[in-house]
């Protein structure tokens, strides 16, 4: 038996014959990285589009501080909702030990780049729509499946989010990690996440987004 379920969602990672990846990277590849985010924005455009007739969602013809994708009614031009999307494929096997006051298992954590989280609470208070978070798990047998190519998503709404992270008076789901070589591109801009902020996946709902 590969996985041995403590509760919902909270697997017994000494005994997973699957091992998932919690090693950062040494060096980046950050082309591939965009190149492979770029196709899961668009699955999940696509995606949402077929499951919602009255609405629309594409994304964002240039660079802005807003999340990746615009949810608008057909046949308008006014936004009802933003998505920003985050894919996952590392798990934060040490989290016990690092973060030992989150009460969180590795299996069941999901992270975000906390000034992306505070940048969206901004974004929230100056447009007063619904922003979602959209994460996209990858390589995390116990939740995906075995197959290597399998994914799941998992979404919430930016006001929950909010809610966690202002009840969180301590910081116990924050971490901050060494800044590495593996961080910077070959500009030399600063690329990888330092500060990640961590929700539980129980905390969540399943699937994507749905407007009616």
């Amino acid at each position: 038996m590969p996985f041995v379920e403590i509760s919902k969602n909270v697997f017994d990672c000494a005994v997973c014959e699957h091992k998932c990846d919690s090693t950062s990277k040494t060096v980046f590849d950050f082309d591939n990285d965009i190149e492979f985010s770029n196709y899961i924005q668009n699955l999940v455009i696509g995606l949402i589009n077929r499951i919602n007739n009255s609405i629309e969602a594409f994304q964002f013809e240039e660079e802005t501080s807003y999340p990746d994708i615009i949810v608008r009614r057909k046949n308008s031009s006014e936004e009802i909702a933003f998505i920003e999307i985050k894919v996952q494929a590392r798990t934060f096997m040490k989290i016990r030990e690092l973060l030992p006051e989150s009460n969180l298992y590795p299996s069941e954590t999901l992270a975000l780049n906390l000034s992306d989280l505070e940048r969206y609470f901004a974004i929230k208070d100056k447009t007063h729509k619904p922003v979602f978070i959209v994460w996209c798990l990858v390589n995390r047998a116990c939740i995906t499946g075995l197959n290597f190519e399998s994914l799941k998503f998992f979404h919430q709404e930016l006001d929950v989010l909010r809610r966690i992270r202002s009840s969180d008076t301590r910081d116990a789901r924050k971490f901050r990690r060494k800044s590495g070589r593996g961080d910077v591109n070959e500009s030399g801009e600063h690329k990888g996440v330092v500060v990640n902020y961590h929700f539980s996946i129980n905390e969540l709902n399943s699937g994507l987004p749905f407007f009616e």
